[in-house]
């Protein structure tokens, strides 16, 4: 594991389409390759996980927080292997979310294998159609088999920043009043459960659910849910940061961009942190915008 750092931020740019980057995308469930290279949604979040076998890696979205995963779902037509999706971290050992890097050949880049049954491996896909942007897994015997260039991933690192990124502006949400709501049938922005907590100047929480509040929130709009977090823990919406925890056992990720396309009647876990302590200096973001 000498190539991945624990709390380091890295991008994976594919070996073989250059430009492209694993991305975390916008219904914050999908996967694919991307070419923004200065977007959060390809920054990715290094965790070493210690298991009875050694360290493991997993890696968790800038964007979202949300875990690099697996699935036993094969993928659309024209495409190799399985889905690989995003998803949380709620138990202490998901094989599903655990990597190992691992390098094959004379080929420069890294291979990332999944530590569950079979010798799964992360690929890109879109070699001749480029269209095709999904990422998948793919069964590979690396020992008796070619290792298709797809699959190596060059590690970036990205420097940190104490600087927050601005948040974005308001998103309209459509109230019901709304006209497009009455009169063209639309639907209302999805309905989220929001459970949060805040942190003591020091930075520690209840880990477990006791302790934590909720409220329901319309819309993906992050700036109208630190509105509302401030108020409910009386403070002024500049004066706070929003840290995500994507399941019981997922790490915290500054939460910067608006919440997922896709997400009635989903759960978000945040962390408030108050301005002026310990803990919200302690805070550093991933400077997508750097070298």
């Amino acid at each position: 594991m000498d190539r991945f750092y624990d709390e380091q931020y890295v991008r994976l740019r594919n070996r073989k389409l250059d430009k492209y980057y694993l991305h975390a995308d916008d219904d914050g469930v999908g996967v694919s390759i991307s070419q923004r290279r200065n977007s959060l949604n390809v920054a990715w979040k290094v965790h070493i996980y210690q298991g009875a076998c050694g360290p493991y890696l997993l890696l968790h979205s800038a964007a979202y927080g949300r875990y690099l995963a697996v699935t036993a779902t094969p993928a659309p037509a024209l495409y190799h292997g399985f889905r690989a999706e995003l998803r949380d971290y709620d138990h202490p050992e998901v094989p599903d979310i655990m990597w190992l890097d691992v390098r094959a050949g004379l080929g420069p880049g890294v291979l990332l294998l999944n530590a569950g049954d079979g010798d799964r491996y992360l690929r890109a896909n879109g070699k001749y159609l480029r269209w095709n942007t999904g990422v998948t897994v793919e069964s590979r015997d690396i020992e008796n088999e070619k290792v298709s260039s797809m699959m190596r991933w060059i590690v970036e690192p990205i420097d940190l920043t104490e600087r927050a990124p601005r948040i974005p502006d308001p998103i309209r949400a459509r109230l019901p009043e709304d006209l497009s709501v009455v009169v063209f049938g639309r639907q209302p922005g999805a309905l989220r459960e929001i459970r949060f907590v805040q942190a003591n100047p020091e930075g520690v929480y209840p880990e477990a659910q006791q302790g934590w509040a909720a409220f329901n929130i319309r819309g993906r709009s992050l700036y109208n849910l630190r509105d509302r977090l401030a108020r409910e823990v009386d403070l002024q919406p500049d004066g706070i940061a929003m840290c995500i925890r994507a399941g019981r056992y997922g790490r915290l990720t500054p939460l910067v961009v608006d919440l997922p396309r896709r997400g009635w009647g989903d759960i978000y876990q945040i962390v408030v942190f108050s301005s002026g302590t310990a803990a919200y200096a302690a805070l550093r973001y991933p400077n997508v915008d750097g070298a």
